[in-house]
């Protein structure tokens, strides 16, 4: 008896999720042609996470170069045309200008509160014309310049010395360093730059165990923004596999370790013994600034999901 309750329990949300969707499908806009899907998942089984664009190219020589699919619950068209791209995102703009609100972008950003994840509304046009007053003017693009030109003569003059072989070698001198990764000095350079922009400081100096931990926060974060989790699929039953996948654990450590980054980087800001110089306030310095404003109403948090 007990087993046969615990069958009804655990089939009755399968079984209205998919009345659920059945309504949804007849009371939906004409969508464009695509596959026929399965109950509740759609066309999940069909799709492969690791090559979704040859999925993509090989569905649009079957259903052309604009068809529809249905990720669980989530009503999806695919674009696979210059010109059809051109008229959504150039001539309708406004209707395709938001993100999708995925799970792991609305808890990293703290409910979308940040300017490159919030939604195109009254809120993000605002943000976003602070930030090109105050971040996109003349003066601070050419800071930004100054700050540019210093890390690349910086990285040539790293390449230089790690390159040119002592004044004793021999002509057959190979560097003990090995060769150089060209592809990971690069990658340093630009996260130099962001780091002297946004907060100040140069993601070098910060010692070899920061910057490890910082490597493996940023890789985390990146897995999480742009995995879709189940629960943005599947409602209700979704949230349940994400979490004996691991997935939902795996979102809130992510956040907690970002939220310390970040609040850790407010803080040093906030350190009334930092030297505080005009010309060279970057990001951070110009978010507190605007949530001193009585008019203005940012938010620490704000700030971090900006910063994120």
């Amino acid at each position: 008896m007990a087993l046969l309750v615990l069958g009804i329990l655990f089939c009755l949300p399968i079984f209205l999720l998919f009345l659920l969707q059945k309504h949804r499908k007849n009371t939906s806009a004409k969508l464009p042609p695509g596959p026929p899907g399965l109950p509740l998942i759609g066309n999940l089984h069909q799709l492969d996470a690791t090559n979704l664009a040859f999925c993509f190219w090989k569905l649009s020589k079957q259903y052309g170069p604009i068809f529809s699919l249905r990720l669980g619950f989530r009503p999806t068209i695919v674009i696979s045309s210059a010109k059809l791209a051109k008229e959504a995102f150039k001539i309708h703009d406004l209707q395709f200008s938001s993100r999708p609100a995925l799970s792991g972008t609305q808890k990293l950003s703290y409910n979308f509160l940040g300017l490159t994840l919030t939604p195109h509304y009254n809120s993000w046009r605002e943000m976003k014309k602070k930030f090109v007053t105050h971040m996109l003017s003349a003066n601070r693009t050419e800071q930004f310049r100054q700050v540019q030109t210093d890390e690349i003569f910086r990285m040539i003059e790293k390449i230089s010395k790690l390159s040119a072989p002592p004044a004793a070698a021999a002509d057959d001198y190979v560097s003990s360093e090995g060769p150089i990764n060209l592809s990971e000095m690069a990658m340093t350079l630009i996260r130099n730059i962001i780091f002297r922009v946004g907060f100040g400081k140069r993601f070098e100096d910060e010692g070899t165990a920061a910057v490890s931990r910082l490597h493996s926060v940023f890789a985390e974060t990146q897995a999480m923004v742009g995995r879709v989790f189940l629960r943005d699929c599947l409602p209700f039953v979704g949230c349940w596999l994400d979490s004996l996948t691991g997935w939902n654990r795996r979102l809130r450590n992510n956040f907690s370790d970002c939220d310390k980054v970040y609040q850790q980087l407010i803080e040093d800001h906030l350190d009334p013994k930092r030297p505080k110089v005009a010309e060279q306030e970057d990001l951070i310095d110009v978010l507190l600034g605007e949530m001193k404003t009585a008019d203005d109403h940012q938010t620490f948090d704000s700030i971090k999901s900006t910063i994120m």
